[in-house]
């Protein structure tokens, strides 16, 4: 009897959950199981704002996926997905297909730049261990410019953030943390350094807590970050950007702009004709695709609605996580037989917004918390996902243990 072949497209926190379940608990002949990824190694998505920032390094940050699988149950293959056929059942590399019986989509997203006009040519965006590299670089570039030009150019100090979201909040934290370190190495006077946020929405952090927003708001002011709220990014120049509110528009001089204001599903969804909104697939309760009950689609790559408000789940890291572990769990259940599942419930334990590694605010378990506590739980979070995805190994060799 042939064995069911999983192919799990995609190493994010969702893929690397699903293969870590299912090595586990299947039986070495009991199934094929395959895990593509585009690069050998995994990064951790909610530390790549440290390590655009600096503040982390970005080998800390990544890791090998060799080392987290059992070679005896999962074939890795590096590779990029290219298309998934799934009349036929097949997934399409760069360099040959492989034929599934279940497939997990976790391939992550992409950046979504809401047809600004100049954002993907002149914006950076924290994507991936290459891209936080290279912002980092950049704006010691700029300061190390500053200091070696004739004629002093201030828009090189000038950094724009747009978006005041969890990834351009938390990303202005750690910059806000390396600043005064950058500006003692290349002797830049600090007063110097102008770091403005700019929100389309009225406030930062949407959706958050009031108080903590207030709290983390007047935080960052205090660090120097101008925030611009209900200001809209129109264009993107290699110059700065040009914003609007209302029916007033100027220009922001800056030589670094960064764009954390929006993510989408991969392209390869919507390139394999698969229903969609911004790459993002709808799925049932028991995160399948519709009308394709051996396809499940999970993290950034799945749409779940929350019952309550009837709007989308944020596409967090602790969604992908508990997303991986539950398609994992209904695929090996129906290998057995079992087809009377239960549908796919999320557990909200909570979440933390890091500002800088001694910071932060958060609401855990229904309980507001900030200062060090916020920090501290942070590292909790970091740390318990290193050992959903890597165990004990994984945690003790990256886990964020050294005191502040």
């Amino acid at each position: 009897m042939k064995r069911p072949q999983i192919v799990i497209l995609g190493a994010g926190y969702g893929g690397l959950r699903a293969v870590r379940i299912l090595q586990r608990h299947i039986f070495v002949h009991e199934a094929d199981i395959y895990l593509i990824n585009k690069h050998e190694y995994h990064h951790e998505t909610i530390w790549l704002h440290e390590a655009s920032a600096g503040t982390l390094g970005h080998e800390q940050a990544r890791y090998l996926i060799p080392d987290l699988i059992d070679k005896l149950k999962v074939h890795f293959i590096p590779g990029t997905v290219e298309k998934i056929d799934v009349e036929n059942k097949k997934v399409h590399l760069q360099d040959r297909k492989i034929s599934f019986d279940y497939a997990i989509i976790a391939l992550g997203g992409e950046v979504e730049t809401f047809g600004i006009e100049g954002l993907k040519e002149f914006a950076l965006s924290i994507t991936n261990i290459d891209t936080a590299r290279q912002i980092k670089e950049h704006i010691e570039y700029q300061f190390a410019t500053y200091r070696a030009e004739g004629k002093a150019d201030d828009t090189r100090l000038t950094i724009v953030v747009g978006g005041a979201g969890f990834t351009g909040i938390e990303f202005l934290g750690e910059l806000t943390e390396r600043i005064p370190k950058l500006c003692q190495e290349y002797d830049i006077p600090q007063e110097k350094i102008k770091v403005i946020c700019i929100e389309a929405m009225p406030s930062i952090l949407p959706g958050f807590d009031r108080d903590l927003v207030a709290y983390a708001r007047s935080f960052l002011e205090q660090r120097g970050v101008e925030f611009l709220l209900g200001t809209a990014i129109k264009k993107c120049t290699e110059n700065g950007v040009i914003v609007s509110k209302g029916d007033i528009q100027r220009e922001i001089k800056a030589k670094t702009v960064l764009w954390a204001a929006g993510v989408r599903g991969n392209s390869v969804i919507g390139k394999s004709g698969l229903p969609n909104h911004r790459n993002r697939i709808a799925v049932d309760s028991h995160l399948r695709v519709p009308n394709y009950p051996f396809l499940y689609a999970i993290g950034d790559s799945s749409l779940v609605i929350e019952p309550e408000t009837e709007r989308p789940f944020p596409a967090t890291a602790q969604m992908a996580i508990q997303q991986g572990e539950y398609v994992a769990n209904d695929i090996l259940a129906r290998i057995r037989g079992k087809t009377d599942t239960r549908p796919f419930v999320y557990q909200h334990k909570g979440t933390v917004c890091s500002l800088g590694k001694e910071d932060g605010i958060g609401v855990v378990f229904g309980k507001k918390i900030r200062g060090y506590k916020a920090a501290f739980m942070k590292k909790v979070i970091d740390n318990r996902a290193l050992f959903l995805k890597g165990g004990l190994t994984l945690l003790l060799k990256r886990g964020k243990f050294r005191p502040y």
